[in-house]
């Protein structure tokens, strides 16, 4: 996993949405066993208490859980992961929509220039 780290917003937030990003992308599928702290924070680069503490938070969110035998693991609840897939989109929605506002674009070249878009990212086999 490639880890981006910024000295704007504390480190275990970071990594909690980045491991809430790997969680609803699929690429720690649902019942997946998540590697060991230590070898996630070697591979962040940050201190094994810091990764504890984002993987308890994500364990109190219901997003992991704990087997005392074998690990921990992302929950098999796939509505739950849908539940916050769609809250990141909303809030991703929202922060696009009020950037573009701000520009100055009406709702309706915002959305010509999204199919705009979309049509080159077609045409251009971007697209899934």
């Amino acid at each position: 996993m490639q880890w981006q780290l910024r000295g704007d917003r504390p480190i275990y937030q970071q990594l909690m949405e980045q491991l809430i990003e790997q969680i609803v992308s699929g690429q720690l599928g649902a019942g997946a066993r998540v590697p060991p702290v230590r070898e996630l924070a070697a591979e962040a680069g940050v201190n094994p208490n810091t990764m504890q503490r984002a993987l308890a938070d994500l364990e109190r969110e219901g997003l992991m859980y704990t087997n005392r035998t074998s690990g921990r693991y992302v929950t098999e609840d796939k509505m739950m992961i849908d539940k916050v897939r769609e809250q990141i989109a909303s809030e991703r929605i929202a922060e696009f929509l009020a950037g573009m506002s701000q520009l100055g674009f009406s709702e309706q070249e915002i959305v010509a220039l999204l199919e705009k878009r979309r049509k080159e990212a077609r045409d251009n086999g971007a697209e899934k």
